[in-house]
């Protein structure tokens, strides 16, 4: 193991106490359900799911009351649940030991609930985000030490930063249960096998690809919107098809990808015909879209719900993804700078583009692979100030997720310069009381603050 590696593990093991096993979002509750109705009822029907969680806070959920236990699909008349099975697929074999381990310790005489909500269901589920997008991370760092011929610890560096200074590590640690962590793996997966791929003899093989397009389809199986990365692999396809000429062996990766995603996301496709009654998404769903992004540059600029003004690193790695594109003028950067693109306008065209009431810009923890190119080439320009760099985005989204979680500010959006006072009077003041009650008493901290 490199010693990148090494570091990279150490700061797992040092960010797992912040591991939260709870399912409190309308979000998180719909993966969840997912995963439960299948292990534990057999069928696709998540009523008892969802009224488990409702009675457990039915003010808080009262929206998720009106929509998801109220409403039903208008074609088929099922509960509605807008995710997709993939997160729950990639938690199971967690979720199964944790439901084996229970029927052993019950059998022992524990007195645990063996119901598919008991808390060792919800830490194995919560474990299975975290070591996912661990292992996004360390895919992530290879691709920047072999694409780039990046430096092992400079390429840590990088990814630590993409790590600890956006809403990364919430989402592996504080709310493991929405999809974004898992996200990050499939993509992480999809640009890997990619680059791998291309690199093998004369561009890679049909069965290559295969995997490539499995990956692929299991991005869209996490994530619907995920699918769009898949312009990475199909471009460069494209483009060395068009460099060398040679027809035949693209016609044969081209369909050895299109194989692979068909597979992967086969199950999906058929879970939809049974939700929705269509082999595509709920309508409920694909009516808030317009196509034409029409809040596109609010995703990045807006200064209550922007990209950039959550996480102000992503502007630095955005601009060196730019600056890395400018010089290097190749198909591979081009496609990472388009799926970054489209990212953006697949948010901006959502009527919810503001994702109000969540910590920070989620929808592009996937993007985490794309942005560690543009921030390995922005570090590389700043040289000895990288590791300033770093420690600034670190402390600036620490700091946002104390006071997230302190509700020290408007949980809805940011608000300037209330936020930024508050970054350098009030976290500070407050972080030791608020760090040893997050360790010792959750609850009481969630309900009366430190």
């Amino acid at each position: 193991m490199t010693a990148g590696r090494r570091v990279l593990g150490a700061l797992f093991l040092l960010t797992l106490p912040l591991l939260t096993p709870r399912i409190r979002a309308a979000d998180e509750i719909q993966y969840y359900a997912s995963l439960r109705s299948l292990v534990f009822d057999f069928d696709l029907d998540y009523e008892n799911e969802y009224r488990y969680f409702y009675a457990r806070d039915p003010q808080g959920l009262a929206g998720f009351k009106a929509t998801f236990l109220e409403r039903r699909e208008p074609d088929s008349g099922r509960h509605i649940n807008y995710a997709p099975l993939g997160s729950g697929l990639l938690w199971s074999p967690f979720f199964l030991l944790a439901h084996a381990g229970v029927v052993v310790a019950r059998a022992l005489g524990a007195n645990v609930a063996a119901d598919g909500f008991s808390f060792p269901y919800l830490a194995a589920v919560s474990l299975a985000s975290a070591v996912y997008a661990f292992g996004g991370l360390l895919l992530v760092h290879d691709l920047l030490v072999r694409e780039t011929g990046l430096p092992d610890l400079s390429a840590a560096l990088t990814v630590a930063t993409l790590w600890l200074g956006t809403p990364v590590v919430y989402y592996m640690t504080i709310a493991p249960g929405f999809g974004h962590a898992t996200s990050l793996f499939a993509v992480a997966l999809l640009l890997w096998l990619t680059f791998r791929a291309r690199r093998l003899a004369e561009g890679g093989s049909a069965r290559a690809y295969l995997g490539v397009g499995l990956a692929g389809g299991l991005c869209g199986f996490v994530r619907e919107q995920d699918v769009l990365f898949l312009v990475v692999p199909a471009g460069l396809l494209a483009w060395d098809a068009l460099r060398s000429r040679r027809l035949q062996p693209a016609v044969s990766r081209a369909l050895g990808l299109g194989a692979g995603v068909l597979l992967a996301l086969l199950p999906q496709l058929l879970v939809y015909r049974v939700m929705t009654g269509a082999y595509a998404p709920s309508r409920l769903v694909t009516r808030k879209l317009t196509w034409w992004s029409p809040h596109f540059l609010e995703v990045l600029l807006d200064p209550a719900h922007g990209l950039f003004f959550w996480s102000p690193i992503l502007l630095v790695a955005t601009l060196g993804l730019c600056l890395w594109t400018w010089r290097r003028r190749d198909a591979r950067s081009v496609l990472l700078l388009g799926a970054l693109l489209l990212q953006v306008w697949i948010s901006g065209a959502v009527e919810s583009w503001h994702m109000a009431g969540a910590f920070g810009a989620r929808r592009f923890v996937a993007a985490t692979p794309l942005f560690a190119f543009g921030l390995a080439s922005a570090f590389t320009a700043a040289g000895r100030h990288a590791r300033w760099l770093a420690a600034l985005a670190i402390w600036w989204n620490l700091s946002l997720m104390i006071q997230f979680g302190l509700k020290l500010m408007d949980r809805q959006r940011l608000e300037w310069p209330r936020v930024a006072v508050n970054q350098v009077v009030e976290v500070p003041r407050r972080s030791l009381g608020a760090g040893w009650l997050f360790l010792t008493d959750r609850e009481r901290l969630a309900r009366e603050g430190p």
